[in-house]
């Protein structure tokens, strides 16, 4: 016997539901299983969105951490001598030290001396000066005025499973820098393409350039000649520090009085540019390159560090302060560059190394390594160590943990000053395609594209998509509404790959060439319906009672694709008339402006194309869903559909119409493969709508394949992804927000 059950709680027999004991208990229990299940999922939902929040606050929590070195040892050699350099293996095994005899090898642990190789030609002299160790070749300047090139090797070996490391000397000719035969004071040494270029300084400000040509002729041996130059520097106090970049193009002279001089080297004589004054009321006491020799550090007698760059200016090219860094408490000893990225370290007399960052500009880490002066100073060759020599004999080496120096909110949010900009610019390159790449990590460009791609693809959608709720919900025929409503509906299954696709091959290059005519559109078709409806209203009332209410739509999409048509014929006249027949160049000189083929506009047709979906579906949901007595009471006091609309539905619709909105800018803030597809990607600060931008969402989907698992790109993305994420919260709180806010004053009608 079949049963129902009526909707008042009593069966079809008008027997109650009581009576049926087990069917209660039955649906009893369904209703407690349902409820159960709701709630446990509406918590599944939220604890995942809270993890997910949580592995990426995980994953982006070691960018900040601080910086920390650990002392891994003390040691005195027996070398007895003072060590003027010092540097070390990969492994941290062996530290090689020069000294007034020459170069030394020493064992890390335990300081005893391994090797002493003989510097060929020495002689009796010693070693006065050295040029850093850490630098694929280095220079020794002797007393009796000549100069020894020489290059450290380093091999490893396997013995009983363990891998060893054998230092080696690699010695050339020694060059004679002063005739005169005065012992080399300062020095720097460089192999540049024509060959090796050293600069010495024996006494005063006199600073002797050779220049070493070697020619190795097919047939025969090779020739070997020295170009000699002197160079004399207007110097106020002598010449305290020199610095030679890898090219052998560019010198830099620090003096006694704070001045800094730069000379370009060529094959005539040296232009000496105007001295800068680097260190007023010091003395230059440091000066360095970091890797890639872009940037000059100096360190004067009063502590101060600052970073230095050669940038182009009215007068040609010129020394420009970069940053200033946290100063010591005493002079400024040594220098040491990173060959890993731009840090660096500096030392003091007080025995106090500081850890700096060249491109940020900040100090990072303070350690106090020796009770005396620090005379020599050298980071590992991976930078997870650093050693420091004092003017004891000491040698202490450091175990250095700074995985993403790089990274400070200043650097990812802030204008930054890299090498080779004339000022502090927000810039994303993450990759480059050398060693001494300047990595730059600023996600405001990629915030800046995220806004841009999101308001242009907002500014086609919105009105369409409101205005076709509107038009639906209140003036198309219910038949005609009950067609278009679902086939609006499934463009939103349109896959965002399919539309990226067509955007950036088929609809790129069809919308180039009618840019003016796409301009004038709104325009042309909207004067095009507007005329039709005047024409319309002067017509016979036999003829518009043919046309039933609400289905006008079959007269407006003839009017639109003859207004569109109108409108791109205009276009081509407008641009030959007033643009100068090519309007890319007319944008180019008039207002400085380039058009890329896959730029803002490209992307506003393509994600409006996605989000109107969406945006039309709630808004006409919100919009059919207003009680018919206020439109009927509004029509029967004399107001017209179209006020009735605008002044009693629209407003009533309202908290509706703003969450269709807000779900919409959400969608198009997210939009990845249309964005990734129909730009060009390129990471720029630029409102111009004909130019491309990178958006958050692209930069994951681009950079992430490439990026090293833990490395500063890889967390770096996973704070664009926090980035979306808070930027979807935000939307979706005030969107909720006001929703309640609107609900609340409208629920009363």
């Amino acid at each position: 016997m079949r049963e129902s059950v009526a909707a008042g709680g009593a069966s079809a027999a008008g027997r109650p539901l009581a009576a049926f004991p087990d069917r209660l208990r039955r649906r009893q229990a369904v209703d407690r299983f349902s409820r159960r299940l709701v709630g446990v999922g509406g918590v599944a939902i939220v604890v995942s969105i809270l993890a997910i929040l949580v592995v990426i606050v995980i994953e982006i929590a070691p960018l900040f951490s601080r910086p920390r070195a650990v002392r891994v040892g003390t040691i005195t050699p027996a070398v007895r001598s003072l060590l003027l350099g010092v540097t070390m293996d990969e492994l941290q095994q062996v530290v090689a030290v020069a000294t007034a005899a020459g170069i030394q090898f020493v064992s890390a642990d335990d300081g005893r001396v391994l090797a002493s190789p003989p510097l060929p030609g020495r002689g009796g002299a010693e070693v006065t000066a050295v040029t850093p160790l850490g630098r694929r070749v280095f220079a020794l300047g002797l007393s009796d005025g000549r100069v020894i090139p020489a290059e450290l090797k380093f091999t490893e070996r396997f013995t009983g499973g363990r891998r060893l490391v054998d230092a080696g000397l690699l010695a050339g000719a020694a060059v004679t820098a002063d005739p005169d035969r005065r012992p080399i004071r300062r020095l720097a040494y460089a192999v540049g393409e024509q060959g090796p270029v050293l600069a010495a300084v024996a006494e005063g400000n006199v600073i002797v350039l050779v220049a070493i040509r070697e020619t190795r002729p097919l047939v025969g041996p090779p020739t070997r000649e020295e170009v000699r130059r002197t160079l004399a520097l207007p110097a106020d106090g002598e010449i305290t520090a020199l610095a030679l970049d890898e090219r052998g193009d560019h010198l830099f002279a620090g003096t006694s009085a704070g001045e800094l001089f730069q000379a370009t080297l060529g094959e005539g004589e040296p232009a000496v540019l105007p001295a800068v004054a680097a260190a007023p009321g010091a003395a230059i006491t440091a000066l360095g390159f970091l890797i890639g020799d872009r940037t000059l550090i100096t360190g004067d007698s009063d502590g101060r560090v600052v970073s230095w760059q050669v940038l182009p200016g009215d007068a040609g090219p010129r020394l420009t302060r970069i940053y200033t860094f946290r100063p010591h408490a005493a002079a400024v000893t040594a220098f040491a560059p990173s060959g890993r990225d731009k840090g660096f370290l500096t030392a003091d007399a007080g025995g106090v190394v500081y850890l700096h960052y060249g491109t940020t500009g900040r100090t990072r880490l303070v350690v106090t390594a020796q009770a005396d002066a620090i005379s020599a100073l050298t980071f590992a060759p991976k930078a997870n160590a650093f050693a420091t020599a004092d003017t004891a004999g000491r040698l202490s080496r450091f175990a250095l943990f700074n995985p993403h120096p790089e990274i400070t909110l200043q650097a990812l949010f802030g204008r930054v000053w890299y090498e080779g900009y004339p000022r502090p610019a927000y810039v994303w390159q993450s990759t480059g395609g050398t060693d001494d790449f300047e990595a730059k990590f600023s996600l405001t460009p990629l915030v800046f594209g995220t806004l841009k791609g999101t308001f242009y693809a907002l500014l086609i959608a919105i009105p369409l998509a409101l205005l076709g709720a509107l038009y639906a919900s209140q003036f198309m025929h219910p038949s005609l509404r009950a067609l278009v409503k679902p086939v609006v509906e499934i463009m939103a299954a349109l896959p965002s790959v399919v539309l990226g696709f067509l955007a950036g091959l088929w609809l790129a290059p069809v919308l180039t060439p009618i840019v003016p005519g796409v301009f004038l559109l709104p325009v042309v078709v909207s004067l095009c319906i507007l005329l039709a409806a005047l024409l319309w209203r002067q017509a016979p009332p036999t003829w518009r009672r043919r046309l039933r209410p609400g289905m006008e739509l079959f007269l407006i999409i003839p009017l639109v694709l003859l207004g569109g048509w109108v409108a791109l014929r205009l276009g081509g006249l407008v641009e030959s008339a007033l643009l100068g027949g090519d309007y890319r160049h007319w944008l180019r000189s008039a207002l400085g402006l380039t058009h890329d083929q896959r730029n803002s506009l490209v992307v506003g047709f393509a994600m409006g194309f996605a989000v109107i979906p969406i945006i039309f579906t709630i808004a006409e949901d919100a919009l059919s869903n207003v009680p018919p007595h206020l439109a009927a009471g509004s029509l029967a006091l004399g107001a017209s559909r179209w006020q009735t609309a605008l002044r009693v539905v629209v407003p009533t619709a309202s908290p509706g119409i703003f969450s269709a909105v807000m779900i919409g800018f959400g969608r198009a803030v997210g939009e990845t493969m249309i964005v990734l597809m129909a730009t060009g990607n390129t990471p720029v600060m630029d409102w111009s709508i004909f130019s491309g931008f990178r958006a958050l969402s692209a930069n994951i989907a681009v950079e992430l394949p490439e990026a090293p698992h833990g490395g500063t790109l890889y967390r770096v993305l996973f704070v664009a992804a926090l980035l979306l994420f808070v930027m979807t919260f935000i939307v979706n709180t005030a969107a909720e927000l006001v929703r309640l806010r609107l609900r609340k004053r409208y629920q009363g009608l």
